[in-house]
Parts: structure tokens; sequence; C-alpha cells
């Protein structure tokens, strides 16, 4: 077939011939499988049939926007589709009036809300099937559900008392503390008296009696060889007899205060870590690949700076699931000061089991002040980072760097001895330097030479993770585990494939079921009213422009899949396999309508990445 040696040429993934098509005819397929008129004269100036005919012009002027990220994207709030809305007191039917009276600029009459209100999406509420009750009550888009005739929020009791007393979601930003980072009312003792011993311009202090070498650290972790006993009771003799300094009275966290070797131990080898994904990784998708093997999640990247303003949104991106059994935050940040203060009020005020600093991130934004790969280059800048912040955690601090800034200049194997001396936990290294983004494949020749240098400290590999075999071949590396980015976000179930050995051709609906298990997550994160329903559409489309570069198993030549390998135009083995192998952005609002329903008016959809690294 002719069609398929073009392909070919073009870097594109071996498909089966029968299975290839031409755009043209893909777009048409889909068109007529979606009205069930492939003929009607009607039907020739839908959107779809326009948006054909502009493809065919305009590809080579595609092809040159098909680089980077979507920087023109506007940068607006995203919209209500609600002229007016509920006041909450009258949503959580509250026996006391609303406290702001006349000057509230919500609505009290429940007549004039249910006479402007958008139609219900479905019969059946999620919240409510799930929990006994939906907090969103007449303002849920699934009303009917748990509405009564009287229009008073129904709930189930035996269900709701069985999830009432059991905490889901953890590390909420508390009111109080909220208002105390806005006054600038938060003590950071532990910061301070870190930051004290930092002379501006000069690389930070030796350490001090009760900080650990790196020797002392792992000798102190589980499954490790120790010293002689002999020189364990001398070393212990030694520590009881040293006097303690203290100022006021002395507690209990004076005289027991923790080394850094005997502070909460994570074992992070041989596990499968999800990688902290900016927009993509939020809490409904983490519970998706935490079901399907993800051992280790973490936290969307926080910036410090916003997390010491007490913004919530900030915040949020710190919340974890109880599924979420190995959970960590990551934070960017540039300067000593803010990052041990964001540190300490982490440490004091939320659940987590590891803290990762990004100085890997990429994008402009963060390196050029300093962040992110920024902190590659500055040295002593990040030694303050580091020790400070151990200083004031009692978790392990963990680092994720990558090969280096400039594509031919490796720095990471002079980095790593130095992250080793300074007490971090596990290092994660992304096989491409800052310049390479996903231009050039993974480099896991060097990354297996990094690997050496970070023993006994535990080193994870990240790049081009896209099936059990890759993962065998990463694995032989040495490194102690793998973080797997893209690769969750084309096929999350590629946890389970790793840790069967095996190549799931997974179905079309089996993958529906998985994006429909999400979109009932993000109605349990976000909310199931306009709002709640429209954020998780927002999120479910964002996913969704990855999750259309798959291949199924089934349709491949030579399996398997490749994660620089461009997806050709081909039919799927039913309308909707074929449907979600669409990379336009109005089959994915189809797909979304088949979960959430109907898009309200208006409706516009950008992705926010558009990064396809293709051969």
């Amino acid at each position: 077939m002719e069609s398929a040696a073009v392909e070919a040429e073009k870097g594109a993934a071996a498909i089966k011939e029968q299975f290839l098509t031409s755009k043209e005819n893909f777009y048409e397929f889909l068109e007529s499988g979606w009205t069930g008129r492939k003929d009607d004269e009607a039907n020739k100036e839908e959107p779809e049939q326009k948006r054909m005919k502009l493809d065919k012009d305009g590809d080579k002027q595609e092809k040159r926007k098909m680089r980077g990220q979507n920087k023109s994207r506007p940068h607006t709030k995203p919209q209500s589709y609600e002229d007016k809305r509920l006041c909450p007191s009258i949503i959580q039917e509250r026996e006391t009036k609303c406290v702001f009276g006349e000057k509230c600029r919500f609505i009290h009459d429940v007549s004039e809300y249910m006479s402007g209100k958008p139609e219900d999406l479905g019969h059946q509420c999620y919240l409510y099937n799930t929990f006994g009750k939906c907090h969103y009550g007449l303002t849920c888009r699934f009303a009917k559900a748990h509405i009564s005739p009287d229009l008073k929020n129904v709930v189930n009791e035996d269900l709701h008392k069985r999830f009432t007393a059991k905490e889901t979601v953890r590390n909420h930003l508390d009111k109080e503390l909220q208002k105390r980072l806005r006054k600038k009312q938060v003590a950071f003792t532990g910061a301070e008296a870190y930051l004290k011993t930092i002379v501006r311009g000069k690389k930070p202090e030796k350490k001090s009696t009760d900080e650990c070498s790196p020797e002392e650290t792992h000798s102190c972790t589980p499954n490790t060889t120790t010293d002689a006993p002999e020189d364990q009771e001398t070393q212990q003799e030694d520590d009881r007899n040293a006097p303690v300094k203290t100022t006021g009275p002395i507690t209990d966290d004076d005289i027991i205060k923790l080394r850094p070797c005997e502070k909460k131990q994570v074992d992070f080898r041989d596990k499968l870590y999800l990688a902290p994904l900016t927009t993509c990784g939020n809490l409904p998708f983490r519970r998706i690949c935490k079901r399907l093997g993800a051992d280790i999640t973490c936290g969307e990247m926080a910036m410090c700076t916003n997390l010491l303003q007490g913004q919530a949104s900030e915040w949020a991106l710190l919340k974890r699931h109880d599924t979420e059994d190995l959970f960590g935050v990551q934070l960017e940040g540039c300067f000593p000061d803010s990052m041990t203060r964001c540190a300490e009020l982490l440490n004091q005020n939320i659940h987590v089991d590891f803290v990762d600093i990004n100085s890997g991130c990429p994008i402009d934004l963060v390196y050029k002040k300093g962040g992110g790969c920024g902190l590659m280059t500055r040295s002593t800048k990040f030694e303050q980072i580091v020790r400070g912040m151990n200083s004031v955690l009692d978790v392990p601090l963990t680092v994720k760097i990558r090969t280096g800034v400039h594509q031919n200049s490796n720095t990471a194997h002079k980095l790593i001895p130095e992250l080793k001396k300074w007490g971090v936990s596990m290092i994660t290294l992304h096989g491409r330097s800052r310049e390479q983004r996903y231009t050039k494949q993974a480099d896991w020749e060097y990354i297996n030479t990094c690997s050496n240098l970070a023993a006994p400290v535990p080193l994870f590999g990240n790049g081009d993770i896209l099936s059990y075999e890759d993962a065998m071949k990463a694995r032989e590396t040495g490194v102690s585990g793998i973080m797997i980015a893209r690769g969750a976000l084309i096929k999350p179930w590629l946890f389970t494939e790793v840790k069967e050995n095996r190549h799931w051709d997974i179905s079309s609906s089996e993958r529906l079921d998985i994006l429909r298990d999400f979109t009932n997550n993000g109605l349990e994160h976000w909310g199931s009213d306009t709002q709640g329903v429209e954020k998780t559409r927002n999120f479910l489309l964002e996913w969704l422009s990855f999750l259309c570069r798959y291949i199924p198993v089934g349709l491949l030549e030579r399996p398997p899949q490749k994660i620089n390998e461009r997806p050709p135009f081909y039919m799927g083995r039913d309308y909707l396999e074929s449907l979600m192998a669409s990379q336009h952005v109005g089959d994915w609002v189809k797909i979304s309508e088949m979960l959430l329903g109907p898009v309200p008016k208006n409706f516009s959809f950008l992705p926010k990445h558009k990064a396809n690294a293709y051969k």
C-alpha cells in the first residue's frame, strides 16, 4: 500500500495496512458515524466538514504551529455559564439566614434561580449514589436524583453515615492559617535559625555536630551494613554525654531532636513513580493511575511564594487522596529563604511522605528567575536550599534534575555527588537537557553512568517509557526505579503492563470506562454544579489531547508503540476506537459529551500543550 510506505518515511508508527486510511476518509467516517447520515446534503456544511476543508488548506501552517506550548492561549478565568448563582446559605439549607443580608451578591429566591438554571445533565447523581448526600443540592447538574418535590435536598442516612466519619481527602488549607499567612503572622523559627547561619555570597557552613555524613545517613537506614557493635556503643555514649544547648524551659522536642539519619525513611526502590505532571497530574488523574498500578504519586509543581501567601489555588495542588499511600509534593523556588520557610510551613500543616525540589523545569517563566533547571547552574543557592529544607523537614527530601541545561553539555554527573553530600534521600534524573525538551530521545546510557555515581542514594530514571519493554530496558541500566510521565498520560494502564510484563490490548469500551472513572473522580473533587462539571470537562479535554496519541496494540505491525512515533490516520476496530484516535479538539469534545452531557453555548477549548515530539 502506497500510503503505508509514505507514512513510514515520515516516522509514523507501523500500523497494519488494512487499518490505514487517508485524512479525508478518516474525518468523513467520523462524521458519518456521529450523525448517522453519510450522504445527507444537510450535513455538508457541518463544522466538521468545514474543518476538513480548513485542514487541507492550512496543513503547512499547522505543522509550523505544532511545536512547544500554546503561548498565545488566552489567560482568562473559566466561564461561569450561569448569570445568577444561588447563595451558599440556601444550598446548604442553613437554619440561620445569610450573614450578608441585602448586600449578598447571590440569589436567595429559589424559584427565581430554578427558572434560570441550565437543564440537568442526567437522572443519576454520582455523589448521591456513592456518599448518600450531594452537598451541591439545588445547584447540582444531576439534581433530579436527590431533590424532593418541595425542592429539598434528600439524604440517604445509612449510606451517608458510612462516609461522614472517614476523611478521603487531606491537606486542606485551614482558613485561620490562610489569614495568618496573608497578614505575615506565621513564625518560621526553624527556617530563621538556619538562615542566620548563611553568609551572603558564601557557601553554607559545614554541617553541625547533629548532622550525619552520607555514609552515616545510609548506615542508619534498614537493610544496610552497620559499624561494629563496640563503635556504635561508644558513639551512643558520646551522644548521651554531649551537652544540650537550650534557652528557656527544656521540652521533649529539645532533648529528643532527630538527626537527619533518624528521620522517617521511605523505601523508594523498585517502585513505579508517577511524575508530578503540571495541569494533568491532578488528584482525579492520580487516583486513576494509582488504581492501575502506580506506587508513588506526587502533587503538581507548587510555587513556594504562592504557598507562603496563602493562595487557595496553589494549596489545592497539595491535596492528597486516602488511596495515595506513598505521596509527596513538589516545590519550585529559587531562594533559600522562601524555600526553607515553605518547607517548614508544609512540615507543620500537611501530611506527606516526602518533599521534592523541582530543579528540572525547563519553561522560560521559571528558568529565567533562577528556578527549575536554573538551580543546576547555581550550586551555592542550590546547596543552601537543600540544606535549609533538610533542617526543617521531618520527611525525606528528594530532587528532580535533568542531564543539564545545554544540549551537548551534561552536568548531572558533577551535581549528583554534591547532592549526596547535601543530604538528599532520592534523585530523579530526566534523560534530556533543558534545550532538548522532547525533541531527542532520552539518554539512558548517561542515566546508567549517573546511577553508579549516586549509590547508595536511590536514583530514578525518567524518559520515553511507553511499554513494559521500555521499562525492562530502563531497569537494566542500574536505576533504583523508574518515573513515568507522558507515558502515563498516553496510556495510564502502562503501570499494569509493567507490573504484569505484558501488552494490554485494551478495548475502546474499557478506555471509556477509565474516562468515566476520571469524570466521577472529578465531580467528587471539583463538584457537580455547573462550575465543577465544566472544570472536570476542561481537565478531561487536556488529558484527551495526550490520550489520542495511543495506538491499540492489535493494530500495530510491530508492537510496542514508541513514544516519538507519530500515529498515522487509521480506522479503529469500532467507531469509538476511531473517535478516540482523532487529534481534533471537536472530537475530544464529543467524547466529553458522552460522559458529562452537552457543552454550554459559546464553549471553546484550546489545549495547553502541543509538543508532540514526533520524529
